[in-house]
């Protein structure tokens, strides 16, 4: 008895032995200036002894001329979108590891429209089948049409534009970004709920504003509101006021919005953020102001603690060190719904997770209460949409009341029956 268990003592001392002597191996590999290459051999070796599926995924950011906007606290982060995308990574492959499934985010950042076009194309024709893409309308298209027959499909997630959804669909974009209609109609439902009906509206020169106060007059109409009258707001582009100019706003406001009609509200289409923080507190009468600025709808809040999203802030806020925006929500959704597609399907396929995604099976939990799904046919996410202050959301659409034949989620944005969307038939 006493030598059998000499017997096994020696045993187990070998066996120690041994990972000693592998551990002090692995050591000083890690110590050696070719530890990073020692790693990336030993994991590729895993990856293939094990069968991990990889799936690769590239950001996507385009450089856009942004004027100035009117207040400090205002300028984008640089990394906004990104992080997004990188929480998604993690989240992706917290399940992957379980499933064999491995997930990689790069990167194809700045250049002119037609270099970044080039850059993304060679990604593609090089095995890459995502692209989260943050880019103006006309180089999404661009994009989208560059990359047709290549098995490869585009994540919007930055550009708000109707038409994309709609006259200029494409069969391989996918829009995580909410439209333009989606946010009126969730602002138009709210203020119809509170019988808050008439309205008057102040729209800003540019080319997104004039598209967002499109949308307003679409939405009013839509729910039974009453645009009594607008007005375009001139300005010089970029020009902040200076200390003391508050006093000229403070004259030059209740001037300019004498004219209107009695109303409700003041709606405000400012999408380039160059005067619609001047409207609250300053017209001539006191009114609610909506639209951009004032009480605005968003897909997602900072502010937001509904439905679990307490733990998906902080996880956020301890990876990018800042509050998470509507641009890092739409990259975090977009790479989560290749996760998602990835796992239901055991399939790295692009083809593959595409059909899957727009068909009734898929499901995305995003911390709004309810599974999030595709529209069939024109590829735009379905979500609610918080109707929000700065400081705190104050409401969620689709409203009460607002019904649908098939999901309330529908009374937000364009509905089946009055598409123009052709891609997918």
């Amino acid at each position: 008895m006493v030598m059998t268990q000499r017997g096994k003592t020696g045993a187990l001392s070998a066996r120690l032995r041994e990972q000693l002597v592998m551990i002090l191996g692995v050591f000083a590999a890690l110590c050696s200036p070719l530890a990073p290459d020692v790693m990336r051999s030993a994991n590729a070796a895993d990856q293939e002894s094990n069968n991990i599926t990889t799936v690769e995924i590239v950001y996507v950011k385009e450089d856009r001329e942004r004027l100035p906007p009117l207040s400090l606290l205002d300028f984008r982060p640089p990394n906004e979108g990104y992080d997004g995308a990188k929480l998604a990574i993690d989240d992706n492959n917290t399940t992957g590891r379980f499933l064999k499934q491995s997930f990689t985010l790069g990167a194809v950042i700045g250049g002119k429209s037609d270099e970044l076009i080039a850059n993304v194309v060679a990604e593609a024709k090089s095995g890459v089948g995502f692209f989260v893409v943050d880019a103006t309308a006309e180089t999404l298209l661009a994009l989208a049409d560059a990359l047709k027959g290549l098995p490869a499909v585009v994540f919007n997630v930055g550009a708000s534009d109707q038409r994309l959804r709609e006259e200029d669909c494409r069969a391989n974009v996918k829009h995580t970004s909410a439209s333009n209609a989606m946010l009126t109609d969730a602002l138009a439902q709210y203020l119809t709920w509170k019988q808050w009906r008439n309205v008057v509206m102040v729209t800003g020169p540019q080319p997104e504003d004039k598209l967002y106060a499109a949308s307003l007059r679409h939405s009013a109409k839509r729910f039974g509101l009453k645009l009594l009258a607008e007005k375009e707001f001139t300005y010089e582009p970029g020009s902040r006021r200076a200390d003391g100019g508050y006093e000229q706003v403070q004259q030059q406001i209740p001037t300019f919005t004498d004219a209107f009609p009695e109303h409700d509200v003041l709606l405000v289409a400012d999408v380039a953020n160059q005067f619609g923080a001047y409207f609250p507190y300053r017209t001539r009468n006191p009114r609610p102001v909506a639209g951009t600025h004032g009480l605005y709808p968003t897909a997602w809040h900072p502010a937001s603690e509904l439905w679990g999203a307490t733990q998906f802030q902080n996880r956020f806020q301890r990876l990018a060190g800042r509050t998470m925006n509507d641009l890092d929500y739409a990259a975090w959704m977009a790479v989560r719904s290749i996760g998602e597609a990835a796992t239901r399907t055991s399939s790295s396929d692009p083809k593959v997770l595409i059909e899957y995604m727009l068909s009734p099976k898929f499901e995305l939990a995003a911390f709004k209460g309810q599974k999030l799904t595709y529209r069939p046919w024109n590829a735009q996410i379905r979500e609610p949409i918080f109707v929000a202050t700065p400081k705190i959301h104050v409401s969620v659409s689709p409203q009460p009341g607002f019904l649908h034949r098939v999901t309330v989620l529908d009374t937000l944005g364009i509905d089946q029956p009055e598409t123009k969307c052709s891609a997918f038939k």
